[in-house]
């Protein structure tokens, strides 16, 4: 592709996203796409040759804004696993109050495409969502929190499901009440994991 075709690509793109961000991916025609992006239809298909390649790339560019995001969060985050838990679900509360706000895009066009479990943005939405879980569990072993990986699963769970309540309900305290919850389990898992050290020394001595 020649060079100076990227900055009409990348119009393409953004044009794209907005689109099936407010829209969703069913809703929006290739027709409104090139009108967004101030470009022909032939342009639009000599970049993209269908709309469902158009939603992997859209997604996959989001992937990595999103995951630089997250990087950078948690670079920023140090101390206890409660105040990690605190501010990540304190953002959610913050990303959920701004304008026409929709959720997760990812998740709402995984549930648009259910019945088509071989597209490419349900691939795509798929490691995207691992890879955040991922570095979730990166976090909490770094912050000393025993079985992180298995933490980091329920505790995407109770974001995820914020996510939705909030969508649903158009009140930001689930986002809190999932914080308690997430602190809940760490506390539980850390209180465990110190019984059974308890017990094993206790074991030991009695040898």
């Amino acid at each position: 592709m020649p060079r100076s075709s990227a900055p009409t690509r990348q119009a393409i793109l953004d044009a794209a996203y907005g689109l099936f961000r407010r829209k969703g991916f069913v809703r929006v025609s290739m027709d409104e796409i090139a009108a967004s992006a101030a470009v022909t239809k032939r342009t639009l298909y000599y970049h993209f040759t269908s709309k469902d390649l158009l939603l992997a790339e859209v997604l996959e560019a989001q992937h990595a804004l999103a995951l630089a995001a997250f990087r950078t969060f948690g670079e920023g985050l140090a101390g206890s696993p409660e105040r990690i838990i605190d501010q990540l679900f304190k953002d959610l509360a913050v990303w959920s109050d701004s304008p026409r706000w929709a959720g997760s895009g990812f998740t709402r066009l995984v549930i648009e495409l259910a019945d088509l479990r071989g597209h490419p943005a349900r691939l795509i939405a798929r490691r995207h969502k691992a890879m955040l879980e991922g570095h979730l569990a990166d976090l909490l072993a770094n912050a000393h929190v025993p079985s992180s990986r298995e933490l980091a699963r329920e505790i995407w769970l109770l974001s995820e499901g914020a996510i939705a309540l909030i969508l649903i309900h158009g009140d930001r305290s689930y986002a809190a009440a999932a914080a308690e919850a997430a602190k809940k389990l760490i506390r539980s898992e850390s209180a465990s994991k110190r019984s059974d050290s308890a017990q094993r020394i206790l074991a030991a001595r009695r040898k």
